[in-house]
């Protein structure tokens, strides 16, 4: 059992965006089926309605999978981030106070 809930794991990671339209079609179907006693158009609307809150607890769910199996993406590695551009910029004002031509319209 435990080898067939970790290829179905592996499966969804790899195929994030087809599992959430899945879902969503099938919430969708499975809404408009259990609302057969309202009109038409009342059974579109709640479907539509039950489809987003379950995509959105879908991709709240993905959210907290994806920062609680990779915590090392999480972390802010300063030393990784380019600071060269700005580097390379001239100052915006001059050391006593003016507005530098470059930055002015």
């Amino acid at each position: 059992m435990e080898r067939l809930s970790s290829s179905v794991q592996s499966w969804v990671e790899e195929h994030k965006l087809a599992s959430i339209g899945g879902l969503w079609a099938t919430a969708v179907g499975a809404s408009v089926a259990y609302g057969r006693r309202k009109t038409p158009q009342m059974r579109l609307i709640h479907a539509r309605l039950h489809a987003q809150a379950l995509t959105l607890a879908v991709l709240g769910g993905a959210a907290l999978a994806h920062h609680y199996y990779n915590p090392s993406s999480n972390t802010n590695n300063s030393s990784s981030l380019d600071y060269d551009f700005y580097s390379q910029l001239p100052p915006a004002t001059t050391d006593d106070g003016q507005e530098n031509e470059r930055w002015s319209w």
